[in-house]
Parts: structure tokens; sequence; C-alpha cells
């Protein structure tokens, strides 16, 4: 597979939908006050870093990193139905591990639903593990927060 991660802008209407999609699955899957993604728009701010998955033209994923205070925030994972079990969170998750790094981020952290099974296997294969809530995180009865030192 021929899949590179580049930098995307999220309003582009490629973009958007991969976005949308993710959006539209989370509201399926958690009641309102436990969904933290952001905008499209809001995926713009200057903190963040997002990233687009692609094989030739098409988009397969999306992921993005918000830089915090003390350490990098992964955003908005998502891949399409048909591209799952073919790399493509993995590759957007290294592009975000590297783009930490560059940053000179101490460690990775995320928040994920306690029934995205693939999503937390893939987190804990990638060196993840469970830890509490941060930053303006509460807990809930879905969340799963996880981290990843980075040194």
């Amino acid at each position: 597979m021929g899949i590179i991660v580049e930098p995307g802008d999220p309003r582009e209407p490629e973009n958007r939908a991969l976005i949308e999609a993710a959006q539209s699955t989370m509201r399926a899957l958690f009641p309102p006050e436990e969904n933290h993604f952001l905008t499209p728009e809001g995926l713009r701010a200057p903190d963040i870093r997002f990233f687009v998955a692609r094989e030739y033209d098409t988009a397969l994923g999306c992921g993005a990193l918000a830089q915090r205070q003390g350490y990098g925030e992964v955003k908005a994972m998502y891949v399409v139905p048909f591209a799952r079990g073919q790399g493509v969170a993995r590759r957007i998750l290294a592009r975000l591990e590297l783009e930490a790094r560059h940053l000179d981020l101490p460690c990775l952290r995320l928040e994920t639903g306690d029934t995205l099974a693939e999503a937390i296997a893939l987190y804990e294969a990638e060196g993840f593990v469970r830890c509490g809530p941060f930053g303006d995180y509460a807990a809930n009865a879905s969340s799963v927060f996880m981290e990843k030192p980075l040194d």
C-alpha cells in the first residue's frame, strides 16, 4: 500500500467528510456530554497539527496533535471503514508521534471510548497505557484515558 500521511486542512471537503464521519460514529456510541471532538474549524487552531492519510488521491483517515502544556494530545483519529485493518491508523499515529517529538513534547495522551476495542488495542500495541483524566477532562462512564512517554 502506498499510504502517505501529510498535513491537511480539516476544512477541505474530503477532510471535513472524514471528521464528520468520525463525529457521527461518536454521537451514535456515546452521550453528548462524553463526546470531546473538535470541529474542522477547531482543528485549525494554532496549537493543533492536522494530518490526513492518503493512498493516491483518496483520503483514508485523519488524526491531529494538539500541543498542550507538558504533553501532546492525540485528537480526531479516524479511518474509513474499508481501509481499517490495513495499518492506516498505525501510520497516522506514528506521524503524530514524530510531530510530538519534533516539538519536544515529553508524552502523548488521548481520550477514547471504552467500546472502541480496536482503537484501544492499537494504542496499547503502540505503547500507550491507561491513566487518569488529564487537562479539562473529567472521569465519566465511557472515557478511557491513555498516555505514552516519548523519552
